[in-house]
């Protein structure tokens, strides 16, 4: 039988799904045998249902027939719903024709990447950080360069660290605002300073902005809000996180430069083809109708965050900041695991075993993740709490041997 493609190789993969398999045998072959389940303090995905104005506009596309092809990137009303939104953060005014729509906001990240990355580019990366984002560029033959993202600057890069690792190869910038898995918000001096470094060396912009609406203090700040910046940056969103939709799979990108925005369009083609029309229809609904919900699940999230973030720090060797969006807490450990002698990923298990609950390490985010823990309080309060009290036992019963 003929090999696979050597690209293969290349291609990572998200963490949290092996971690959550390697949790569901655990699950099953140990704990439930007692009676037991495990607590699941790690997902990212919103704990919320779709509103229900949203599912009721899917319900009618489709009786309205609106099950057939599309415009490959979009339907009219979708895209210029889309260009609306992205204008209020931005320095000029984006129309439906800088729109590509797309089965998930995942997809922004892979075609990209894909439009733009030769093998030997470099690509600055935040670090810790999605790992989709390293996964496309090593595929692709690029070189991830990591970023690091600092806790002692709640989670803000260094803009003299951004600097140096700029070289003549590096071709793009990757940033996240909201991140996952910190929680922390980009700085509008931050921004400013690395919108300024892209102008001067020429640099592509991808602006992961899923989580702009789960926001707890201050403002979203795009990056495109900064003269000659929606020229060279695309905004990657959706509406899988404020609006509950993980499952419907819809997302967009979104940049005033026409050649990438056809590039965009030309690889949805070759994909895809189009994303499902009755998809989009409730997209339309989620950007266009009541916003109540996503008001009332964000102010959600900030009472369990504020919950979470009290009992963590009451655990002995934890210790973390409250984070400003998203919906996850990035929790340094680095005392308990220098007390075990175990890296973050070991940890993690052990809490599993030792505990019944299950995290994240955060060298599922890249190396500068290690020494951390990622919770995501998308949990009920119950879970939480007893999450919580399960950890806290179990960590002061070694401080305690």
């Amino acid at each position: 039988m003929k090999t696979f493609s050597k690209r293969m190789a290349h291609l990572g993969t998200e963490n949290a799904f092996s971690v959550i398999s390697k949790a569901k045998k655990f699950e099953h072959e140990v704990l439930e045998p007692q009676g037991k389940k495990l607590i699941y303090l790690q997902i990212g995905e919103p704990a919320f249902d779709t509103p229900d104005n949203i599912k009721q506009a899917g319900i009618r596309a489709i009786q309205n027939n609106e099950t057939h092809y599309t415009a490959s990137p979009g339907i009219p009303a979708l895209r210029e719903a889309v260009a609306q939104v992205a204008s209020r953060q931005a320095c000029v005014e984006y129309q439906a024709a800088d729109v590509v729509v797309m089965p998930a906001a995942k997809s922004v990240i892979f075609h990209m990447i894909n439009a733009l990355i030769d093998p030997g580019d470099e690509v600055i990366v935040p670090n810790p950080g999605f790992p989709i984002y390293e996964s496309v560029i090593n595929y692709l033959g690029g070189t991830p360069v990591p970023l690091p993202l600092l806790e002692e600057k709640d989670f803000n890069f260094s803009l003299e660290e951004l600097k140096s690792l700029i070289t003549p190869k590096t071709k793009m910038i990757i940033i996240n605002s909201p991140q996952n898995p910190t929680g922390g918000v980009l700085t509008r001096e931050t921004l400013e300073g690395m919108a300024q470094l892209a102008k001067e060396h020429d640099l592509w912009v991808l602006s992961d902005e899923i989580y702009d609406k789960i926001l707890y203090e201050g403002e979203h700040v795009s990056i495109t809000s900064f003269e000659g910046m929606p020229e060279r940056t695309v905004i990657l969103n959706g509406v899988s996180k404020a609006y509950a939709m993980t499952g419907w799979r819809l997302g967009w990108a979104v940049t005033k430069n026409a050649e990438m925005a056809s590039y965009l369009e030309q690889l949805i083609i070759n994909d895809t083809s189009c994303t499902a029309a009755m998809i989009q229809h409730a997209g339309l609904e989620a950007l266009t109708g009541p916003q109540d919900a996503v008001t009332t699940m964000k102010n959600e999230y900030q009472t369990r965050r504020d919950l979470l973030v009290s009992l963590v720090n009451e655990v002995p060797g934890f210790s973390c900041r409250s984070p400003k969006g998203a919906f996850y807490l990035f929790v340094n450990v680095k005392p308990i695991l220098a007390k075990l002698g175990v890296n973050s990923s070991e940890f993690a298990d052990m809490v599993m075993r030792g505990a019944g609950v299950l995290l994240l390490p955060g060298t599922a985010f890249g190396a500068h993740g290690e020494g951390y823990i990622r919770f995501s309080y998308v949990a009920s309060e119950e879970n939480i709490r007893e999450g919580l009290r399960l950890i806290k036992d179990y960590v002061s019963s070694i401080y305690s041997d």
